[in-house]
């Protein structure tokens, strides 16, 4: 079973441009027919196109909604404000969702959504880690989430796949990984102890975060991660840049990465 996880950036290039590679992206990282594909960065435009562009079952859902300013707007106008420049806009307008693809052979038995940082959760931690108010407001900037489906192959044991894109904070990774915690504990409520478990996309902490969840297995290098409770896993893949090159430049800011379970 191959697993797969990339930050599609909402379908920029890196640099960013002034096009949008967004459906290339999706078809690149769904060609080989993956059994598992978790997406991060993507718009909630494209939310209802995934099905259609990768061939395989989309399970989509909505992190942050378009807006402009403080105003919700229709996903369409996002996109077309977004085209104007995608580089420099990116989500400004679009909002962005998480989706988690899967392929042929398994089927989504069901499926939720956890908020990764509501209120009473960052009044909580912000006491917990001290945060000064700065810290407190880029936290409830934007809403982050995560996604969970089973899925079940015929003859085979149950997948509990955990797609997640939690807070940036470079200055304090101590806020991503508190998201972390939560994630886990609440997917450990959908598992039970037969079920293969898969937790993984743009976590936005580094290797260290190991010792934060016992059970899983070892960490990628970066911060896009996937992480296997209840099989053996294959180390972690990170692509080469060769293969997401096009006229030079590099579509997203992140490699995919990947791994296979027997």
């Amino acid at each position: 079973m191959l697993i797969r996880s990339w930050n599609l950036f909402h379908g920029n290039s890196y640099p960013p441009g002034h096009t949008s590679y967004l459906e290339e992206m999706v078809g690149l990282a769904s060609a080989d027919r993956p059994d598992v594909l978790l997406l991060q960065e993507v718009p909630a435009w494209a939310l209802g196109r995934l099905g259609r562009w990768s061939g395989m079952t989309a399970v989509a859902d909505l992190a942050q909604r378009p807006r402009l300013g403080p105003l919700p707007i229709s996903a369409e106008l996002g996109r077309r404000l977004t085209a104007l420049n995608p580089g420099l806009l990116r989500s400004a307008f679009a909002g962005q969702g998480n989706a988690i693809l899967i392929g042929e052979g398994l089927r989504v038995t069901a499926h939720d959504v956890l908020t990764l940082n509501p209120p009473e959760f960052r009044r909580v931690e912000a006491r917990r880690l001290a945060l000064d108010l700065l810290a407190r407001l880029a936290w409830a900037k934007e809403r982050r989430i995560c996604q969970v489906v089973h899925a079940l192959r015929e003859g085979g044991r149950r997948l509990v796949a955990a797609n997640l894109h939690t807070t940036s904070s470079p200055g304090d990774p101590r806020i991503p990984a508190a998201e972390l915690r939560r994630a886990a504990a609440w997917v450990d409520s959908f598992a039970e102890e037969s079920d293969v478990v898969v937790l993984g996309g743009d976590l936005n902490v580094g290797p260290h975060l190991g010792a934060a969840l016992p059970g899983y297995s070892h960490p990628g290098p970066g911060i896009d991660h996937l992480l296997v409770r209840g099989a053996e896993p294959s180390p972690l893949r990170v692509w080469p840049d060769g293969p997401r090159r096009r006229d030079g430049i590099l579509l997203s800011d992140h490699s995919p990465v990947e791994l296979e379970i027997k």
